[in-house]
């Protein structure tokens, strides 16, 4: 599966699917062969660390742009291999009293099941699965979700690591801070461990001015065209011919300008703190009390409803953001106690189209997108409407099953034994 999508994206239509491995190749070529480097010496539209990933492929060839994209490809498929192999071997022994599950045989399949959708959605989303950032973050949120709960501070480790290659990750701390009895030592600490390496690790190397314009050099992009608030707009431009689609030449992206698209691009800059804030807020209601199981369900919704607001309430639709949906609905399927198929069967489905429908979208239709033709536009009409449909049925229980305070106080008191692997609850 990786090998054919990195043939369509270093032979078939490299132009189209794999363009940004060549301006990650270009940046790291300034910096082996020009001594400039991003962050260091001027500002960045990535956090610091994603230096790092993008200059092992340069090590290999950062003047061929094939060579590297070839590189990028091995880089990513090693990654997911080993998320993978930690998934395949987080399945419990037989009569492991961590395997909360009634059918222990069955317990043993899931990790197996989260593997295969995995590979089936990093498929049907194409050549963005692998040819973005976002790739190389997704293994470490698959494995950082996998091992957070028996091995929290490694997951707090390799979330901040992934958050400073791309910020994202670091969102899905939220969720895990609520269950750890003590987060300040498990999460907290390791985090701030990582930021004071990073952070020391640019001071070094006289970026420390740098550190944060990742930031700064968000604030002026327009609303884009795939992000789901533009979707009135998406339909509007096929009747109205006030409303367009333009190119952002600054930072080479396409966004919709029409009435009204410049104010709620500035205002969802707001919107998504408090998104974020409120879907804390939610979870922290939500949350189990003690029930293993119940906690590892309300991580792993938890993490997809995080994932939805980033997506939701972002003025930026990159079609690679679709590939932070993945983490949450793996793990889900993949770990004992998180519900498996029964619970995860509608959000799984929903997510996996929403990746082939966002390969549709991109590389195959955003040409004729970007001119506003009917038939594509649609098409990414649907994968939006599809990513609210997802966030009320899949992220909307938060709790996952969990029956702590989000039953407004009612639910049973925290068990004081550990519940029978036979109990037909479990």
């Amino acid at each position: 599966m990786h090998g054919w999508i990195a043939y369509v994206g270093t032979v078939l239509i490299p132009a189209k699917a794999f363009w940004d491995l060549d301006l990650y190749r270009w940046w790291m070529w300034q910096g082996l062969h020009q001594g400039t480097w991003p962050v260091l010496d001027g500002d960045w539209v990535y956090p610091a660390g994603a230096v790092l990933p993008m200059l092992l492929p340069a090590l290999v060839d950062a003047v061929g742009t094939q060579p590297y994209a070839v590189a990028w490809s091995v880089l990513v498929t090693v990654l997911n291999a080993v998320a993978v192999v930690v998934l395949l071997r987080w399945a419990p022994r037989p009569g492991d009293p961590r395997a909360v599950l009634g059918d222990v045989d069955r317990s043993r399949s899931e990790p197996a099941l989260g593997a295969w959708w995995w590979l089936a959605f990093l498929l049907l989303l194409g050549p963005v699965a692998v040819g973005r950032l976002d790739a190389v973050v997704a293994p470490v949120v698959v494995v950082a979700l996998t091992l957070a709960l028996r091995h929290p501070v490694v997951a707090s480790v390799l979330l901040t690591a992934g958050a400073w290659i791309k910020v994202a990750p670091g969102a899905l701390l939220l969720p895990l801070v609520l269950v750890l009895r003590r987060p300040w030592r498990t999460l907290v600490l390791p985090a701030a461990a990582v930021c004071v390496v990073v952070v020391g690790a640019l001071a070094a190397g006289g970026g420390l001015g740098h550190v944060t314009s990742f930031l700064s050099e968000q604030g002026d992009r327009g609303l884009q065209l795939e992000s789901v608030a533009a979707t009135p707009w998406l339909l509007a431009g096929l009747v109205r011919p006030d409303v367009q689609v333009v190119l952002n030449d600054a930072i080479t992206t396409w966004e919709i300008a029409g009435p009204g698209t410049a104010a709620v691009a500035s205002g969802l800059g707001l919107v998504l703190p408090l998104a974020l804030a409120a879907v804390t807020a939610l979870l922290a209601w939500l949350r189990p009390r003690s029930d293993a199981a119940s906690t590892a369900a309300f991580l792993a919704r938890g993490a997809l409803l995080v994932a939805l607001t980033l997506i939701l309430a972002n003025k930026v639709g990159s079609p690679q953001f679709v590939g932070w949906l993945a983490g949450p609905v793996v793990v889900g399927l993949a770990r004992p106690g998180a519900g498996g198929l029964r619970a995860w069967r509608t959000p799984a489905v929903l997510v996996l189209v929403v990746a082939a429908l966002t390969q549709v979208v991109f590389p195959i239709a955003y040409d004729a997108i970007t001119l506003q033709q009917t038939g594509a536009t649609l098409v990414l009409v649907a994968r939006n409407v599809l990513l609210v449909v997802l966030a009320v049925v899949g992220g909307g229980g938060g709790g996952g099953g969990g029956r702590g305070r989000g039953a407004g106080g009612r639910g049973p008191p925290p068990p004081t034994t550990t519940p029978r692997v036979s109990a037909p609850a479990a």
